[in-house]
């Protein structure tokens, strides 16, 4: 069964060409739409609902919304949260409404819609709300943090997976195979290694995948009334000598540990590099500012606390002014924190102590420390024994407990020997040495 037929291939991209028309066609996301597999069976049993779909560039989100319209026969329509919106939105919500009218219904497809903001999510949310529309929304982004809770309410979310080296394969193995839309009809000649080179490069990307694969046969060279894509054909495409495709580009994931090791191991020069590769190579800055946050908590910490405020003010001036200013920025923060003593003491702590609290339960939390806003609370001894830190000497109430009696006392935070934590710890050593004296414990 053909949903979609392509009256002019000629002149698109082969991954455009090759795009699924059939369930049985889609490549991965087995999870999903397998036989027996619950979105698969409301697909085809055309029970139509609004969702989310949540994954990395190239894994199929467009093309499953497009299955999910063919196979329900209603009208797709598609608007991009980049370049579109209210506008686009009421200029949908219009057609939809028309379509309606004379029985059909509307898929409206909004990619990467993490880029809209509250507003414009808003828009539409009443026409998901009354039927007129039924919602497709396609992100790289964590739904839980780009999207309005009101929309999340109302649509079901699916996590698409990177495609496996294997799925890939199989991709590249269909356009070559395929002589209507893919690349069967020309005499051309890849070694399997050489398939299996592009597959691996694409890094579960499936469009990143024929992309090189149609650039490399563009490459192709004519021997003996054949088109030969050789070995170094593939390594060049797959090297980077042609522009990245998408955010993540080549070894994205691989390339941003680089940049936290680096950062990590204090080695600014090497951060830096693998910050302008990245880049360079198109991703999204702020998407690198947010990580280079996460490294001035995770391994610099106490040691430097100006380290997450300088990561926070780059990450505002990435947002605030973008390109290339924005760049600089955090170029600057990922220097600094390079070179920054290193600490992560409050990371291990705070692990330490999650682990705690998810393994014993709901302790009660000691009396002494409740807060008694009633006369009942306070009839019943709540905030009893309360020791006001203020009022005792040097602020400190030495020998009080904090802990739930049943937990004891713990010791989570554990300073290291550099930078500020050297104070930290001889101060958390001077108030240990108050609660021995205090209890009893000390000379």
């Amino acid at each position: 069964m053909d949903l979609f037929i392509d009256h002019d291939p000629a002149g698109r991209p082969l991954a455009d060409r090759m795009r699924p028309r059939t369930l049985d066609e889609y490549i991965g996301q087995e999870h999903l739409v397998g036989p027996g597999k619950p979105l698969r069976r409301a697909i085809e049993a055309d029970n139509l609902h609004s969702m989310v779909l949540w994954g990395p560039p190239g894994t199929g989100k467009t093309t499953l919304a497009r299955l999910v319209a063919g196979y329900c026969g209603a009208q797709f329509l598609q608007i991009s949260a980049v370049l579109g919106g209210v506008k686009e939105i009421r200029e949908a919500v219009a057609k939809a409404k028309s379509a309606r009218g004379s029985g059909q219904r509307t898929v409206l497809f909004v990619d990467e819609v993490h880029r809209f903001n509250k507003a414009q999510q808003d828009a539409f949310l009443p026409y998901v709300e009354d039927g007129t529309v039924i919602f497709i929304g396609a992100t790289t982004e964590n739904p839980s943090f780009e999207l309005n809770n009101a929309l999340l309410s109302r649509a079901r979310t699916y996590v698409l997976k990177g495609l496996g080296i294997e799925a890939v394969r199989r991709i590249v193995d269909a356009a070559l195979a395929d002589g209507e839309r893919g690349l069967g009809g020309r005499p051309l000649e890849i070694a399997e290694p050489l398939r299996d080179l592009i597959a691996a490069a694409a890094d579960g990307d499936g469009r990143r995948a024929l992309n090189l694969l149609e650039i490399a046969a563009d490459l192709a060279e004519p021997e003996g009334g054949r088109e030969v894509v050789s070995e170094a054909i593939v390594r060049e495409v797959v090297a980077g000598g042609v522009r990245r495709f998408d955010k993540g580009g080549e070894a994205f994931y691989d390339q941003i540990s680089a940049l936290h090791k680096s950062v990590r191991g204090s080695n600014p020069d090497a951060a830096l590099y693998w910050f302008t590769r990245m880049i360079d190579g198109g991703v999204d800055p702020l998407y690198v500012a947010r990580r280079v946050v996460r490294m001035a908590s995770e391994d610099i910490g106490n040691a430097d606390p100006r380290a997450l405020t300088l990561a926070l003010n780059a990450w505002d001036v990435q947002a605030r002014l973008g390109s290339p200013e924005g760049e600089l920025a955090v170029a600057q923060a990922v220097a600094y924190l390079a070179v920054a003593p290193k600490s992560n003491a409050v990371y291990t702590a705070y692990k330490a102590a999650l682990q705690d609290a998810r393994e014993n339960g709901s302790l009660e939390v000691p009396i002494h420390l409740r807060n008694a806003p009633t006369r009942l609370m306070k009839e019943l001894g709540y905030g009893h024994d309360y020791r006001y830190a203020h009022d005792e000497p040097e602020a400190y109430a030495a020998g009080e407990t904090y802990f739930p009696e049943e937990l004891g006392e713990r010791v989570y935070y554990r300073p290291v020997p550099r930078g500020m934590e050297i104070k930290i710890a001889e101060r958390l050593a001077y108030l240990a040495e108050l609660d021995r004296k205090a209890r009893g414990r000390g000379d």
